[in-house]
């Protein structure tokens, strides 16, 4: 497992965070996406959080399948590895960040033209990757997580 530790076979802080920014990409492409939508068509705010759940979890496993894909994996496998990659961290970094756009006042509500919405969104996803960091870190170092992923790359 050369890519997820350091000299003394140990997880490295910095390996697990490559993948929880690599998490992080594919959850902010969907949750912005999903906000910007809801906020826009004027949906209540639960159908707003569930369309950027939702999203978040399809572009985090999209990113990643597009890695593993390029090694000529067949697409099932892909998607498998993916789901075992990548579920744990895209779900907590959904919780901690759609928790924090709710409960700052007004955020919900803002629209995708108002700098609040946007400024909830960065500090909920900044949240996001601090709680998730270490939990990648630690998923990683018992061979689950990302390092599935690894163990594919070329």
């Amino acid at each position: 497992m050369a890519h997820t530790g350091d000299a003394h076979g140990g997880t490295t802080w910095r390996t697990a965070a490559q993948a929880t920014l690599h998490c992080l990409t594919g959850c902010a492409i969907g949750e912005v996406l999903g906000m910007a939508i809801g906020t826009a068509l004027g949906l209540p705010d639960a159908a707003t959080v569930v369309l950027a759940i939702a999203l978040a979890f399809v572009f985090g496993y999209a990113l990643t399948m597009r890695g593993v894909l390029r090694t000529g994996m067949a697409f099932r496998r892909a998607l498998r590895i993916a789901l075992a990659a990548d579920t744990v961290s895209i779900a907590v970094m959904e919780a901690v960040d759609n928790a924090i756009v709710v409960a700052i006042p007004g955020a919900m509500d803002a629209g995708p033209g108002s700098p609040l919405l946007w400024a909830a969104l960065a500090v909920a996803l900044a949240a996001a990757f601090a709680v998730t960091w270490p939990i990648n870190r630690w998923m990683i170092a018992r061979g689950r997580g990302h390092a599935a992923v690894h163990r594919h790359h070329r």
